[in-house]
């Protein structure tokens, strides 16, 4: 696995273990939902920032890109 796509794994991962470890729904307007939230968000404006910057053409026809994966 090249670099970029070692470095894509890494950041979804992250993403999904954060979107794992979400309060529960009925908590939605405590402090601890709020912080959640805020840092998740961050983390994915990563992830799309490095996808955009990353495969850029793949953008057009994103079946490409998961079969080079593969």
């Amino acid at each position: 696995m090249d670099k970029r796509l070692r470095e894509c794994n890494d950041k979804l991962r992250k993403l999904v273990s954060c979107v794992q470890g979400a309060p529960y729904p009925g908590t939605i307007g405590n402090e601890l939902y709020e912080i959640w939230y805020e840092h998740i968000q961050q983390i994915a404006v990563e992830c799309f920032e490095f996808l955009d910057e990353n495969f850029p053409k793949e953008q057009e026809d994103i079946s490409k890109t998961i079969n080079k994966m593969f």
